[in-house]
């Protein structure tokens, strides 16, 4: 059984208003960690950055404005599939980037497959996978920083 599914979708990282540029974004789902998706950005001249959040989050901001604190995304337009704008924040540090709809939606069937929405706790030890995932976010921005 195929544990993990992966995809790389081109995104536009807004800068600003006047300036944009596309960057490919890895995302990743792992059944091994059931309720994350993990969206790699590349950005020009710098080190891959990864953020870890809630895969029900990205399909609910798909249709409809969701998050809170550090990642919110929500559609660029009400009652129509059109592009998905992410933001990601640290501190007073932002990051906004707008994707296509369609392509986060073929991820995210995928994951599905994988592992059914509703499904993830059946997969067994919830409160373990947890702890390896703080664990593993931990370290990560103590690298980081």
């Amino acid at each position: 059984m195929r544990e993990s599914v992966e995809a790389e979708v081109m995104m536009s990282f807004l800068v600003s208003e006047e300036l944009s540029f596309r960057i490919p974004v890895e995302l990743t789902y792992e059944a091994a960690d059931p309720y994350a998706v993990r969206m790699t950005f590349h950005l020009p001249g710098d080190t891959p950055v990864t953020w870890a959040f809630g895969r029900e989050l990205l399909l609910d901001g798909i249709n409809a404005p969701t998050g809170e604190g550090d990642v919110r995304i929500e559609p660029t337009e009400q009652g129509e599939l059109c592009d998905v704008r992410i933001r990601l924040q640290v501190g007073a540090d932002r990051a906004l980037f707008k994707a296509g709809a369609a392509p986060l939606i073929a991820f995210l069937d995928r994951t599905d497959k994988l592992v059914p929405l509703g499904q993830e706790r059946t997969l067994g030890d919830f409160d373990g996978h947890l702890e390896d995932a703080l664990g593993r976010i931990l370290a990560e921005e103590q690298n980081a920083g």
